[in-house]
């Protein structure tokens, strides 16, 4: 899947959606970092895609940095209340929560 995505990147066809699915399919594939490249692409594409915002925080927490998976999940939580996404809302206000205890105990 990743390969055929890649494919239709190289030959110019960028987009939201298209970035998404690389983030998404890097991130599952265990790359964070390319993952984060990808979903950052995306929301620069798309500033109110609220389930990319939710995935780039988890790239970049996975990557091993927890201040812009912060900054991602805040910026998300406004473009997905902007956009009456509200379990979007939900998901990211809980990771943000759980970020705040684990920085707690560090």
């Amino acid at each position: 899947m990743l390969e055929s995505l890649e494919k239709m990147l190289a030959k110019g066809m960028d987009n939201a959606l298209l970035r998404f699915g690389l983030g998404k399919g890097y991130l599952d594939a265990g790359d964070p970092a390319r993952a984060a490249e990808h979903l950052q692409r995306c929301v620069e594409i798309d500033q109110k895609y609220s389930a990319a915002w939710k995935l780039l925080g988890k790239a970049w927490l996975a990557a091993g940095d927890s201040s812009q998976a912060r900054r991602a999940w805040e910026q998300g939580l406004e473009a997905a209340a902007a956009h009456g996404d509200k379990q979007a809302e939900k998901e990211m206000t809980v990771f943000l929560k759980k970020l705040d205890r684990r920085a707690e105990y560090l």
